[in-house]
């Protein structure tokens, strides 16, 4: 075993039984970005439609800083990888905080000797793929522009490919949780983001997640107490009124009830009313997400049709695919209903471009 390979293995040893964390605090550059989030919420980044990502190799460094590593990646070893967001990095933290995950920060460096194996073996396998899009939020970059250099700087990256879990911090820092360097299997990887996971993630989170399990409590405690004094309120002038008003056929009632009760309304309408509602939430390769309610009897095709009535640049040739596990929702699926294709009652669901 070379001398390159002993390190990477120590490394991950090492990483497996003792969980890497420190603080580092964030350059200028990065907390601009930070700024602008929390100031002004999520910023949306597309790649123009001109794109169409089928990019030839000399334009790779024309894209937008957002999309780069993206286009990088999938010029030389398809769309076949984990779900990484296209967007700044500052973005990239916020959305995992709100989610209450982790950051799976990876730099590309396309000319090292170690970015290819550990591209088709590690990075796109099935495990791994599965594996991050249930549990993290995943960012990556390339390591000699814009944000990625950035961060590459200021993690101190000497080797690559380059990994680390990421969590927020108060003020200018971020948390860094573990960190590898070099090239590791499928296996070991999801060994150690599960180890990291399970050690760090209760010590870390526990607080911040009762902080916000305590501001939910007394939300929902407040909605419950206005909903019952509201309820309260109705029923009193509910009695007083049937207390005033004279005796008499209650006639409108009567129609109303008639008119729900005829038969010629649409069965197909009625039975549809019936069904139990199914909440779909869509996330885009650019951070967006929307949330839409269908009918359990809905078919696949309605959430397609939902999608392409929304014009987004960028979703004029994906396929929809839920994280885990993996299941593609495709041609096969179109006319399955929302309930046969296990997507009832609630699913996530992210676009991936073909």
């Amino acid at each position: 075993m070379s001398s390159t390979m002993r390190e990477t293995s120590r490394l991950a040893e090492a990483s497996i039984n003792g969980i890497v964390r420190r603080m580092v605090n964030l350059p200028r550059s990065i907390l601009g970005g930070f700024s602008r989030v929390m100031g002004g919420g999520r910023r949306s980044q597309t790649l123009p439609s001109s794109y169409q990502y089928q990019i030839l190799e000399q334009d790779v460094q024309n894209v937008p800083e957002e999309w780069s590593f993206l286009t990088s990646f999938e010029y030389q070893y398809g769309s076949m990888h984990p779900f990484f967001y296209a967007c700044r990095f500052a973005e990239a933290m916020k959305i995992a905080e709100d989610d209450h995950k982790f950051l799976f920060l990876y730099l590309h460096s396309p000319d090292h000797p170690f970015t290819p194996s550990f591209c088709e073996e590690t990075l796109r396998s099935e495990l791994v793929v599965q594996f991050l899009d249930a549990n993290f939020i995943s960012w990556g970059a390339l390591a000699n522009r814009g944000d990625g250099l950035q961060m590459a700087t200021t993690l101190g990256a000497t080797n690559y490919p380059f990994c680390a879990v990421i969590a927020p911090a108060r003020g200018e820092s971020i948390t860094v949780l573990q960190q590898l360097e070099g090239p590791v299997s499928p296996a070991e990887l999801v060994e150690i983001l599960q180890r990291t996971m399970e050690d760090q993630g209760s010590a870390f989170g526990c607080s911040k997640l009762k902080r916000d399990e305590k501001i939910r409590a007394d939300r929902r405690l407040r909605e419950e107490q206005d909903r019952a004094y509201h309820a309260a309120l109705q029923e009193d002038k509910e009695r007083e009124r049937l207390k005033n008003r004279p005796r008499a056929i209650p006639k409108k009632a009567h129609e109303e009830r008639l008119k729900q009760n005829s038969p010629n309304k649409d069965p197909a309408s009625k039975a549809k009313d019936s069904q139990p509602s199914s909440q779909i939430l869509i996330r885009f390769p650019n951070g967006e997400r929307r949330e839409k309610s269908f009918s359990s009897m809905d078919k696949v095709k309605s959430i397609y049709s939902y999608i392409d009535s929304l014009g987004l640049p960028g979703t004029e040739n994906y396929r929809l695919i839920a994280s885990f596990p993996r299941r593609v929702y495709g041609m096969d699926e179109m006319n399955m209903t929302l309930k046969d294709a296990g997507l009832h009652p609630r699913a996530s669901l992210f676009l991936e471009r073909q």
